[in-house]
């Protein structure tokens, strides 16, 4: 697998989870935390959903074991970047 596609993986594959997690809070979160938001709630918690999701299977991949790494960042692997590559910024 080609390192743009590790990437592209271990970006989409987290956003998912983590959309799929904010579906389920918004579904069940009572009124008294989601209520003083208004419509706004669901824009907000996506985002605040994702951040910490990400952050926190990052935190943890060093410890899951391989398939639930690929489970939850989409690959293992970690992308290797090089200055040569015509990805790399400049």
């Amino acid at each position: 697998m080609s390192d743009q596609l590790t990437a592209w993986l271990r970006t989409t594959v987290p956003a998912a989870w983590s959309a799929l997690v904010a579906y389920l809070v918004t579904a069940g979160a009572p009124d008294w935390l989601t209520g003083p938001l208004g419509a706004a709630s669901d824009v907000l918690i996506v985002p605040v959903v994702l951040g910490a999701v990400y952050a926190l299977v990052r935190a943890v991949e060093s410890h899951l074991p391989v398939w639930a790494a690929r489970l939850l960042l989409g690959s293992a692997k970690q992308p290797v970047y090089t200055l040569d590559s015509p990805s790399a910024i400049e």
